[in-house]
């Protein structure tokens, strides 16, 4: 009997502990998590980047007190990360204890891609946890991603982007202010994140740049990027609007607190792209992706861009600007071989007037 009830048990987790009963400090995974987050803090870690692992690691933990699973690292295995998946594509609601979002906000099912991007960060927890000797081992490594088909990468167009620029109502506030930080993303292409949190001391009028402080840049390395003197003339003209809140920052709100990206975010989605009557799903790092697109379409060097765009790894630009097919078109009809080979035999050939 023994052995027919191992067989049973076989690849399913062992329950040491009941449910709902404290675990030992030594498998508390909050208790493992605070450790981390800790570390990370104490690396300098952008508090941007430890709210994301806080986010995420509460929505695990939400799968596990809406499923009876204690909070203990002994229950974390491959079958319960693969549930949890599953989980995550087919039943999370997305917002759904958000007070103020609408119901049309709150779907059911994650994307492939961001229920990947959950599971990189969870490795991410645990495999530090792992090297640092407070578990055996990092269950997420046994665990692989979502397969899916990647979708064709969108990024608007010179139009769309003119479309857009031109759809705030530039007598007020709200819409000039709108205007120069879309404008400062696509000149600059920053992320949201480093545009709204610009100070007045981080921008050089007599060299026309900004400076990207290291306390908000992603990878925590500071850069300084050139800017179009229009641009420059639009800071100013902002920065004059705003003395009247004598507030540090360039980016702020109606009543002088600085912007969210949630703020701009929800002008952008309910007013400016049904007034620009664009069909394609706009959110602010689509600026930066357009505009490293065109940068690239352009001519820019590629080795340029990384550095305007902050990127330590070339191989991200490489995945990160993608070449529309129009682009692709006009560099195969320019440098093909065949060109070389039939000469002016492959041309249009003009017949009439």
């Amino acid at each position: 009997m023994g052995e027919i009830h191992s067989a049973k048990r076989k690849g399913k987790r062992v329950m040491t502990e009941r449910i709902g009963v404290p675990s030992s400090s030594n498998n508390d995974i909050d208790v493992l998590f605070q450790f981390f987050c800790n570390a990370k803090l104490a690396e300098g870690r952008a508090k941007g980047t430890i709210k994301k692992y806080q986010f995420i690691y509460g929505n695990f933990c939400k799968y596990l007190d809406a499923h009876g699973i204690g909070r203990d690292m002994r229950n974390i295995d491959v079958d319960l990360i693969r549930d949890y998946i599953s989980w995550l594509l087919e039943d999370y609601v997305q917002y759904k204890d958000h007070k103020f979002k609408p119901d049309y906000s709150k779907k059911i099912g994650l994307s492939p891609h961001t229920t990947n991007d959950y599971l990189k960060n969870l490795r991410t927890i645990f495999r530090f946890l792992a090297e640092e000797n407070k578990i055996d081992s990092n269950p997420f490594e046994d665990v692989n991603n979502v397969k899916y088909t990647e979708a064709e990468i969108v990024v608007l167009t010179a139009e769309e982007l003119k479309s857009l620029l031109e759809a705030p109502d530039k007598r007020s506030y709200t819409g000039f202010r709108d205007f120069v930080l879309m404008t400062l993303l696509i000149d600059t292409m920053a992320r949201i994140n480093e545009a709204i949190s610009l100070k007045l001391s981080d921008v050089d009028f007599s060299n026309d740049t900004v400076t990207i402080r290291a306390a908000i840049a992603k990878n925590r390395k500071s850069r300084i990027i050139p800017i179009q003197k229009q641009t420059s003339k639009l800071l100013r003209e902002l920065i004059k609007e705003i003395d009247d809140f004598d507030s540090e920052y360039i980016f702020l709100a109606n009543y002088g607190e600085p912007l969210t990206p949630n703020n701009f975010r929800n002008h952008l989605r309910r007013h400016y792209i049904k007034t620009a009557g664009i069909k394609k799903r706009v959110h602010p790092h689509l600026f930066r992706h357009t505009a490293a697109t065109m940068f690239l379409e352009a001519g820019g060097d590629i080795r340029h861009l990384q550095l305007l765009l902050g990127h330590s790894d070339l191989r991200m630009v490489m995945r990160y600007t993608h070449l529309s097919n129009r682009a692709l078109k006009e560099q195969h009809a320019k440098y093909s071989a065949m060109n070389q080979i039939t000469g002016k035999l492959n041309q249009n050939r003009k017949t009439k007037r």
